[in-house]
């Protein structure tokens, strides 16, 4: 099978990129509906911010999990079964969800939903830059990013317009990702893969990750890149109304505010991916969008949210189109490593990123804990501020990527 059989708009693209829009449809939705899902469950208001954050922390060690799993069968078992089994997992709890009624169920079937929905992004970047030619890869990167940020904007306005009913929106949700399954089928294989399955190289072995030092540290540095990313969208925007109050901005929505950051992050990626292929750089261009979302997230807390909720949402649209660079960290996730660790990696990686939340809203709550350096604003911003130093630090140490050939194996 020829590289140059496939274009940017093939079926692998098609099909990644409307995995990928269920796949954040359903990771982003728990945001979207915690407010009114909550209600309904009879959690007092003012316990919610808590254990909202309880059960995103959750979700992302189920996204951790779920990332080392199917990245290792993505190497032993192949690119095109890992989106099959993690759609249909992610799908049956995603419906699942639409059925719970008390927050303990609530918790234990997210964790479950995270396990599946860890493995669609990685598995589809993996087969289309592994198919496609190397100056094709970063655009069909790009399509399938920005495609799959228009699932919260639709979850958004399906919440919206059935008049909350969170219920449903979980049962939309699974039931588009059961109809995903009929387009899979006919996705074929990677040939690069099924090359180097038949040789003698070592395939799926996480522990190769860990157990040569530069190749570590590639993974680690692969990792701290993408923090800023989840740090807007974890902090800042999932717990916004809470900003909006400490701020005096009344009449905030924060549903409205992720849908807008959506928006911006859409055409973020969506710029971040051509302007890579314009500068044949994907470090050049990360670095600007290091300077964008930094931009933005001084703006946040200097101008106290803008001083109005028109303001604030403006505000959270720079965030979204700032935090574009996840396509480039994403992309260089795959480039990076050798076609045996290839899914390994890049699957795990994203989800490594998102499982570090937890660990960012640690930091967060120990800041603000006791007042040991301030408030929740002042314990936001140094909490953002450590965030965007270390991925800084590790982009500036990491290797270019693009064009880079990938038919090659880690030893």
């Amino acid at each position: 099978m020829q590289l140059k059989q496939f274009g940017i708009f093939s079926l692998p693209v098609i099909v990644g990129s409307l995995g990928f829009f269920v796949d954040i449809y359903d990771l982003l939705l728990h945001s979207i509906v915690r407010i009114s899902s909550f209600t309904e469950l009879h959690v007092p208001k003012e316990d919610q911010g808590r254990i909202g954050e309880s059960i995103i922390s959750w979700q992302m060690g189920g996204l951790v999990a779920g990332g080392i799993i199917w990245g290792i069968l993505g190497d032993k078992k192949g690119r095109k079964n890992v989106l099959f089994g993690s759609i249909l997992l992610y799908s049956l709890a995603t419906i699942a969800n639409g059925l719970v009624t008390n927050i303990e169920q609530y918790k234990w079937v997210r964790v479950i939903a995270a396990l599946g929905l860890a493995g669609e992004l990685g598995a589809s970047i993996t087969l289309t830059s592994e198919l496609l030619p190397k100056e094709k890869r970063g655009i069909a990167a790009t399509i399938i990013a920005t495609s799959g940020v228009m699932g919260t904007i639709a979850a958004y306005f399906i919440h919206d317009l059935s008049g909350k009913d969170w219920r449903l929106c979980y049962f939309i949700g699974g039931g588009m990702g059961i109809a995903l399954l009929f387009l899979r089928i006919r996705i074929l294989e990677s040939g690069i893969y099924d090359k180097v399955k038949q040789s003698t190289a070592e395939m799926g072995n996480f522990i190769m990750l860990l157990n040569k030092p530069e190749r570590l540290l590639r993974y680690i540095r692969s990792i701290l890149i993408g923090l800023p990313v989840w740090f807007v969208i974890g902090i800042l925007i999932s717990f916004s109304n809470e900003f909006a109050d400490k701020f005096g901005i009344k009449d905030f929505d924060q549903p409205k505010s992720l849908m807008l950051q959506y928006v911006a992050l859409a055409f973020g990626d969506m710029s971040a991916g051509l302007l890579s292929n314009y500068f044949k750089s994907r470090k050049k261009t990360l670095f600007i969008y290091y300077g964008i979302v930094s931009f933005f997230i001084a703006l946040f807390f200097i101008t106290k949210g803008g001083g109005s909720a028109a303001n604030m949402y403006l505000i959270c649209m720079g965030l979204g189109f700032g935090s574009g660079l996840s396509v480039l960290y994403i992309t260089m996730s795959a480039e990076q490593f050798g076609t045996n660790l290839r899914a390994t990696a890049a699957i795990s990686i994203p989800n490594m990123v998102r499982g570090f939340l937890p660990l960012i809203i640690l930091l967060f709550r120990f800041l603000r804990d006791k007042n040991r350096i301030g408030d929740y604003v002042t314990a936001a911003w140094v909490t953002g501020a450590i965030v965007i130093a270390c991925g800084f630090i590790a982009a500036l140490y990491t290797k270019e990527t693009f064009g880079k050939d990938l038919n090659f194996v880690e030893e």
